[in-house]
């Protein structure tokens, strides 16, 4: 069955509490706080229709940041394929609306010339994820994590040159170590090709971009960051405040092992669960808003699997504020 037209919400940008905007670092982007993950759920294997569903829901509620990566799926690619699809179908005419990134750096094809950061890998990796997205450019293109061997002049260059190219408006860097950022940031503002943004997993479990400088650095840089795994694999959810469920992800192992999830972390995550509660949100919602609630955050990557869980999402942002009693018992309750 051929879905009907698709006419977004004319209310999508309304100042309702739909959606807030954060500038990029030094930048003239405004990205919406909460941005869509295609990590999973959009991959050959999930339901067209229900991908369309919430790529529709998204953007009727004022996403417009949708984030992408050659190697998301499963198989590698179908991500890319499944966007490129609905965007055909959906999306084109409001192409000047969305913010759309994608991203190499990790194993996509077999050989010497599908992976980490060479000029050959990275140039190549783009050209396939425009055709599959039925693109002609995409607004961010990243790094997607530092190359040991590739010499940094040649993985930076190419990502200028990309720039230069048109195929990419601006650079993004993901879950680089601090000093190779700062290398990086320097590389690129002296070719005028400003680092727009840096990516990494941040969530009130693992503070990794706080604790390492990473965030200060970023900040002083004047580059947006926006955080991934805010939910801590769905550790920060309801999912896990009694047990292991048997169709979770740390019952079936992929993402978020089943033995992380010992009485004592169960504990923690109940007494979060009850500060949530206090503050009237689910303990999700409370998770993306503690992100949120550092202002050197720009946005927020979420992976939803329905409608119902994006709007769950959605919600947090119409209350990131914390008192200092609020911050101080959830830090004892992290431990």
């Amino acid at each position: 069955m051929i879905p009907p037209a698709y006419s977004p919400s004319a209310e999508r940008y309304a100042a309702d509490g739909h959606m807030n905007y954060r500038r990029s670092g030094r930048s003239g982007i405004l990205i919406p706080e909460i941005s869509l993950g295609l990590w999973h759920n959009f991959g050959a294997t999930d339901p067209l229709d229900r991908s369309r569903a919430i790529l529709r829901y998204a953007f009727d509620h004022g996403i417009t940041h949708f984030d992408l990566a050659n190697n998301y799926g499963p198989p590698y690619g179908s991500a890319e394929t499944t966007f490129g699809e609905i965007f055909r179908s959906d999306f084109r005419p409001y192409r000047d609306e969305m913010l759309i990134s994608t991203k190499a750096g990790y194993d996509m094809w077999p050989g010497p010339y599908g992976n980490w950061g060479s000029r050959k890998y990275l140039m190549a990796s783009l050209d396939q994820s425009l055709r599959r997205m039925n693109l002609d450019y995409v607004d961010i293109f990243y790094i997607h994590r530092f190359d040991p061997e590739t010499p940094i002049e040649e993985t930076l260059q190419a990502l200028v040159d990309i720039v230069r190219s048109g195929k990419a408006l601006y650079i993004g860097i993901s879950r680089w170590p601090l000093d190779a950022s700062k290398k990086a940031f320097d590389y690129l503002d002296r070719r005028d090709a400003h680092c727009l943004i840096f990516q990494d997993r941040l969530n009130m479990i693992d503070r990794a971009p706080v604790q390492s400088g990473v965030l200060d650095a970023v900040d002083r840089n004047g580059v947006g960051f926006i955080a991934f795994s805010p939910l801590a694999q769905g550790l920060l959810t309801n999912r896990y405040l009694h047990g292991i469920p048997a169709d979770s992800r740390a019952a079936q192992g992929r993402f978020l092992k089943s033995d992380t999830i010992t009485p004592d972390v169960i504990r923690r995550t109940r007494e979060l669960n009850d500060i949530a509660s206090s503050r009237g949100q689910s303990l999700a919602q409370m998770a993306i808003s503690w992100v949120l609630s550092d202002k050197r955050v720009t946005s927020v990557i979420a992976g939803c699997s329905s409608t119902e869980q994006l709007s769950d999402t959605i919600a947090a942002v119409r209350n990131t504020k914390f008192s200092q009693e609020e911050l101080a018992l959830i830090d004892n309750a992290i431990g």
